[in-house]
């Protein structure tokens, strides 16, 4: 079986200025390896984790989301990341995955971070994302979502979860405790990229971009440096050890009441 590569971009975003940031990941771009197939970006990439999403927003159509998709047809790999979009009048912090081939997958943020007030200017997400490179299986998440397992819980359906975050420096232990647990939990690999710098907030962040095996070994840590972190996934290795400890086999079976609800805020 293919590994699967993954280059995962940590650096600081330019607060409110998507042209900016689009040029800074540009050169960015330069320096990926040829042996990646997936090239990660931050959440809200653009923009930094802004709540001004009506004068910030871009629809699916401008010039962030066209951007990616070029990037990804020059690059000829997956370029994925989140940024602020607004479709029919409601505002989403949209996990976008751009293909060579112009596909786009879609993944709305669910769980809004309320302590910085998310869920008043954005609208929550009611269905997980499955994505496919090759034979391996990805399960996108955005930055505050790491925190309800629920959600995530594997149902033998991916390989690898990917979280796209504006993490706070804060917080950082809770951000490296999260992503381990929720490898082991789920028996798959976890990845998370994180931003650098001061927001226009006056957030601080310290990266900590890592990847995580099912075991909850480390594969990467980023610490507080500025680059392009790059793991190569062994996907004989993740089949030998769900095969050797099929702890998802005892896990509880569920329902969320709310799952594929309508979205019911403007």
């Amino acid at each position: 079986m293919q590994p699967l590569t993954l280059s995962l971009i940590q650096t600081q975003t330019h607060w409110h200025d998507p042209e900016a940031n689009r040029t800074m990941f540009d050169r960015w771009f330069c320096e990926v390896p040829e042996s990646a197939d997936v090239v990660v970006l931050p959440e809200m990439f653009s923009t930094g984790f802004t709540m001004n999403s009506d004068s910030v927003a871009e629809p699916m159509s401008g010039p962030t989301v066209e951007w990616l998709s070029a990037a990804s047809a020059a690059l000829d790999k997956v370029v994925c990341g989140s940024l602020v979009i607004v479709e029919d009048g409601f505002y989403y912090n949209r996990f976008l995955w751009a293909t060579p081939g112009g596909e786009l997958g879609v993944y709305n943020k669910r769980h809004l971070f309320r302590m910085a007030g998310e869920h008043d200017h954005y609208n929550a997400g009611r269905e997980r994302l499955i994505l496919t490179v090759g034979d391996w299986r990805i399960c996108p998440m955005v930055c505050y979502d790491l925190r309800f397992p629920v959600w995530f819980r594997n149902r033998d359906d991916y390989d690898v979860l990917l979280c796209v975050a504006n993490w706070p420096a804060a917080r950082r232990e809770a951000w490296s405790a999260l992503l381990r647990a929720r490898a082991i939990e789920n028996l798959s690999y976890s990845l998370g990229v994180n931003i650098l710098g001061e927001d226009g907030n006056s957030v601080s962040y310290q990266g900590g971009t890592s990847a995580y095996t099912p075991e909850g070994e480390v594969l990467i840590q980023a610490d507080d440096q500025a680059g392009i972190f790059t793991v190569e996934l062994d996907k004989e290795y993740l089949d030998r050890y769900r095969a050797a400890f099929p702890a998802g086999q005892d896990a509880d079976t569920y329902h969320l009441a709310d799952e594929r609800e309508p979205i019911d805020r403007p």
